[in-house]
């Protein structure tokens, strides 16, 4: 696969907690020079960056992250706030308690309420693969069909783990047809993204598919 191509189904991602503006800044000329599906960043700053950004890379954001137990009314509210603001692209981190307890039902709820809030903006839901048992994952993958969600994200790449292959396969199995795959959280390198992309994530959360290019471009010899 052409490096290009990869590169197209990255969101670039920081999200770390010590972030500047100046961090994030570097990360959307990132964004824009490497041609990435999105940039990845908190809700804060998405306002400036969407300025900064001018329709040249798509500005995605999160909520309710990383650990999901926010109210339902607040993450809304979150939503409406991000897309007002600029965002592009949501990712969302279900409550993952009331999964586990059973409560489908505040779980698809949840979401409905989400994607509503975006419209016609994609919505991405992120289930923490790594918190989950196999049914509890394969349970989360027909709510976020029922929701009307545009992707399942196994990660928030906060918690005890990242995405994995076998993850990935399970989702791709077990959502609908017109659901998308993210794989989020510890991709290493362009093999890693390659394997990802052929066990049918359409997009990855990661932010060193670009640093493993810029590695690559100082290695290459001068023409």
């Amino acid at each position: 696969m052409e490096i290009k191509e990869i590169l197209a189904k990255c969101d670039h991602t920081l999200l770390k907690q010590q972030s500047t503006w100046a961090d994030i800044k570097a990360v959307v000329d990132d964004g824009i020079k490497y041609g990435t599906a999105s940039v990845c960043i908190p809700p804060a700053f998405v306002e400036r960056a969407a300025r900064y950004a001018k329709g040249m890379v798509a500005i995605c954001t999160v909520i309710g992250f990383p650990n999901g137990s926010s109210t339902t009314e607040s993450k809304v509210f979150e939503t409406r706030d991000a897309i007002e603001k600029g965002a592009d692209e949501i990712d969302m981190v279900i409550n993952i308690g009331e999964l586990k307890a059973g409560n489908d039902d505040y779980v698809l709820n949840e979401m409905k309420k989400i994607k509503e809030a975006c419209g016609d903006h994609i919505l991405k839901v992120i289930i923490e693969t790594c918190l989950l048992t196999e049914e509890e994952k394969i349970r989360a993958c027909r709510l976020v069909t029922a929701s009307g969600a545009d992707y399942i994200k196994t990660s928030t790449g906060f918690s005890t783990g990242g995405a994995t292959r076998e993850d990935v396969a399970l989702m791709r199995a077990n959502v609908g047809p017109e659901v998308k795959v993210k794989a989020a959280g510890g991709i290493a390198d362009l093999k890693d993204a390659e394997d990802f992309i052929a066990l049918g994530a359409d997009r990855l959360g990661t932010s060193r598919i670009v640093k493993a290019v810029k590695e690559m471009e100082k290695g290459a010899p001068d023409k």
